[in-house]
């Protein structure tokens, strides 16, 4: 039998990973949750479809969801359903296809960045959420 130092660090090592990747959306949130009118305002900008009920959605998947898989509940579902959330989040948000320099540039490093956060989730559905969870209590 093969064992490796990061066999034996497996739950905390899901759970640090838990946390780096719902930290950014978390706070994002929240800043969309207490500052509601003015996020979808900005929506509205961006000719986003229904732009208070794109805000809702953004609140409850990047907070409340956010928050569920820090604490590994329904991890690896809510882990596929957030993956989907950021793909989404990348293709309507960061089209760098369609623009020109510097815009295409830096929306690309975040469409490209989304992408990562989705393999980052991806992983997570697979592995399940570890020993330090409230799916494992």
């Amino acid at each position: 039998m093969r064992y490796t130092l990061l066999e034996g660090q497996r739950d905390i090592l899901l759970l640090l990973a838990r946390i780096l990747l719902m930290i950014l959306f978390i706070l994002s949130g929240w800043a969309k949750l207490t500052g509601f009118t003015a996020t979808a305002g900005y929506m509205a900008s961006l000719g986003a479809p229904a732009p208070m009920l794109a805000t809702a959605i953004a609140v409850i998947m990047e907070f409340l969801v956010g928050i569920l898989l820090v604490l590994g509940f329904y991890t690896r579902p809510l882990a596929l359903l957030f993956a989907l959330f950021v793909l989404g989040t990348g293709l309507l948000g960061h089209p760098f296809w369609n623009m020109v320099e510097p815009e295409r540039s830096a929306n690309m490093t975040q469409f490209l960045k989304n992408l990562s956060i989705v393999g980052g989730l991806l992983a997570l559905a697979a592995a399940g959420p570890g020993r330090f969870s409230l799916d494992r209590r």
